[in-house]
Formats: C-alpha cells, structure tokens, sequence
C-alpha cells in the first residue's frame, strides 16, 4: 500500500474517532450504559473505574483491525493503528493530564491542556459537553481562569 494512503487511512480514523468518541460519550455512556459510567462522575475516584471498561471496548475494534490486517498491511491495519493512537491520546489527556490518574503530565501547562481540563471539568459539572480531545468549544480558550487539575 502506498506510504500516503496509509498516513491519511490513520489520520482519518484518529480524527473519525472523535465522533465516534462524543456520539458513544452523549448516547450510549450518558444513556443506556449509564451504568458504566456513572462512577467517572463521582468526586472519589479509584484506581480502577467500571468506566474503565470503555477503554476495552474501543479497544477491540482496533486489535482485530490490527491483527487481521498485519500480515498485508491492507487499510484495516492502518485504521486500526488511527483508532489505537486515539486511544492512547485519549488516556493521555484524559486519564493523565485531567484525572492524574498518573503523575506524568502534571507540570505540562499550555493553553490547549487549560482548555481540555476547563471543559471537561464543565462536563462534569452537569453541563452537555461530550467531546473531548480535538473539537473542544472556543469558549473554553476565550478566558485564562483556573484549570483545576483531577477536580471531578
């Protein structure tokens, strides 16, 4: 497969996963699989979450994408990889920059993380903003207040 396909196969699949993110966060967390999620928007967090069960979930597309494209290296591999790096940026911004569910990325400062962490810490605050890691509302980088850190 040429190098160029493959690089916009990822891209396109780690830019679709933010939909696929926000559609699956409004209808299917925040709806009948509440029940996974609800114990993310407790203040008392645990190291381990029955939202963690989420991350299995998107997971498992992009493992049998992977596995079953690896041997041709056919456009499946290469989405799955797209889905794979969303998800590895999703922990990381997610799990490590705003719940510091690992101590790894807490001295990382910039306007971007303000804005992730001010807006999903919004979200937990009761107010219907489901995206997360690349279309995040402008009114989140239009003020320069606290970015509290693990807040919810």
């Amino acid at each position: 497969m040429n190098a160029l396909i493959a690089v916009l196969l990822v891209l396109l699949a780690f830019f679709f996963m933010e939909f696929v993110a926000w559609v699956t966060h409004k209808y299917v967390m925040h709806g009948f699989l509440w029940i996974l999620h609800k114990d993310h928007h407790t203040r008392e967090h645990h190291p381990l979450e029955w939202n963690d069960l989420f991350a299995l979930i998107f997971a498992a597309p992009s493992v049998i994408l992977i596995i079953t494209g690896f041997s041709d290296l056919t456009a499946g591999f290469w989405i799955g990889i797209g889905i794979a790096l969303y998800g590895l940026a999703y922990f990381l911004l997610h799990d490590v920059l705003v719940h510091q569910r690992l101590a790894i990325l807490d001295k990382i400062d910039n306007w971007y993380f303000r804005a992730i962490i001010r807006a999903h810490n919004d979200h937990h605050m009761g107010r219907k903003n489901y995206g997360f890691i690349l279309f995040i509302p402008w009114k989140y980088f239009r003020y320069e207040g606290s970015a509290e850190r693990g807040k919810y």
